[in-house]
């Protein structure tokens, strides 16, 4: 079986977790004998993590810029395909993944639309030349679509190839439910027309399942869940038991992430002394829209004269991501936004770090699974800060904590278990499924 992933990349600027998602079912499946897999990026080019990796391609398809201007510039609509390449060259591509429009939706609706429906967004062109690299080496037998954000491609992919559409659903809602009214309504509206063009659909938690389904109103009888998993790489280590304690925050570091809430917690923590010589670590990378609200968070810190109890990460993968979670002793990521999953739970627990996480989206049910931490309820900074000081006076718990999360994330959400799952999919998908 031949499968092709068309996976939107965000240009490594910022901890990704869909991004890392896809490279992860990249490298499980070619783990499964008899499946052949391959990752071509649309708009920005993958981290460079990611395309170190076999089976992830450089070139990118439908680039970012010539995109954006084919949208917003009406002479440039018709501008001849060699412009093309030169814009989406990866220095001007990397560029723009560094800018603030790349992540918010403002000014994005139209073209978001137009995605989703396909006509408009991808010029007839771009698909020709993109079904032609797809078929080089002969015709896959399944396409699958990183998000339903690019819904439009199905229908047309479809069209020339003849070939099973799978469609991974994820926090679509990061998207949509930030762009304003009618476009919001007309989005969801469009992702439920579209969604007839895929055979499958499929999404790592129940909650987000339930999600799309009550956002889309398609009975979802094509749905599947298949929880993520990781290969840690190395054995999980006996965390050695070290003062001064010290608190994570691993994700992109925004307002929507919940960044300025772990700061207000971290700030009161320390006013109140109730964890001595208590320490912030912050690792995931942002964008430029993300450096002002940055900038208020570090001016509330100097005010509160904590910045020499704060470090921030430069890096957020390899060995760096590995430093971090070694130096820390619980991470929060506490979200605004309902999240549909939460990778960095797992990978937070690999390292047998527990996690402190609000009682919405698919937390509860994630951390359930793995018994590598605790969520709280209401969502508030007092909570947040209250929950933090009991984990980090109880050794013992927050040592049990660790180790179960590790256990469970190594036995139950390893890259096999994914591979197994994801096998069963597409088998499915091509009408093979074990019964």
């Amino acid at each position: 079986m031949k499968i092709i992933y068309l996976v939107t990349g965000s240009g490594g600027s910022f901890y990704c977790g869909n991004c890392y998602r896809d490279m992860l079912y990249v490298r499980a499946i070619r783990k499964v004998p008899g499946i052949e897999a391959k990752a071509v990026p649309l708009y920005l080019p993958p981290d460079k993590s990611v395309i170190s990796g076999e089976g992830f391609e450089k070139q990118v398809f439908f680039g970012a810029i010539s995109m954006y201007l084919r949208e917003k510039v009406p002479f440039l609509r018709n501008m001849p395909a060699f412009f093309d390449k030169f814009f989406d060259a990866p220095p001007f591509l990397k560029f723009a993944a560094r800018q603030s429009g790349t992540t918010s939706t403002e000014g994005y609706e139209e073209l978001t639309i137009n995605m989703i429906e396909g006509d408009n967004a991808f010029r007839k062109q771009e698909v020709e030349r993109l079904v032609s690299h797809l078929i080089e080496n002969g015709k896959p037998d399944i396409i699958h679509l990183s998000n339903a954000l690019i819904l439009g491609l199905a229908r047309q992919l479809k069209k020339r190839l003849d070939v099973k559409v799978v469609c991974s659903i994820l926090n679509e809602d990061d998207w949509i439910e930030e762009m304003a009214e009618p476009y919001r309504s007309r989005a969801w509206k469009m992702i439920a027309a579209e969604s007839v063009h895929v055979d499958m659909f499929i999404t790592p938690s129940q909650y987000y399942k339930s999600f799309f389904i009550s956002k889309t109103r398609i009975n979802g009888d094509n749905i599947m869940v298949v929880p993520l998993g990781f290969d840690p790489g190395r054995e999980h280590e006996t965390r050695p038991e070290r003062k001064p304690s010290s608190v994570g925050f691993f994700s992109r570091i925004s307002k929507n992430n919940g960044f300025d809430k772990l700061v207000d917690a971290f700030i009161l923590l320390k006013s109140s002394n109730t964890v001595p010589d208590l320490t912030l670590k912050i690792c995931g990378g942002y964008t430029g829209i993300d450096k002002p609200f940055i900038l208020e968070q570090i001016k509330k810190v100097k005010k509160a004269g904590l910045q020499k109890d704060i470090r921030i990460y430069p890096e957020f993968e390899g060995e760096k991501k590995a430093e971090f979670f070694r130096d820390v002793d619980i991470i929060s990521v506490p979200v605004r936004k309902y999240d549909g999953y939460g990778l960095y739970i797992l990978e937070a627990n690999s390292e047998g770090v527990p996690v402190v996480q609000p009682s919405t989206g698919a937390f509860p049910e994630l951390v359930e699974k793995t018994g590598g931490g605790v969520i709280y309820s209401p969502d508030t900074v007092t909570e947040l800060a209250s929950r933090l000081q009991e984990l980090l006076n109880n050794e013992e718990l927050l040592r049990k904590l660790g180790n179960d999360g590790s256990k469970k994330v190594r036995e139950e959400f390893s890259l096999t278990r994914m591979s197994e799952g994801l096998a069963e999919v597409y088998k499915k998908t091509t009408g093979n499924a074990s019964s």
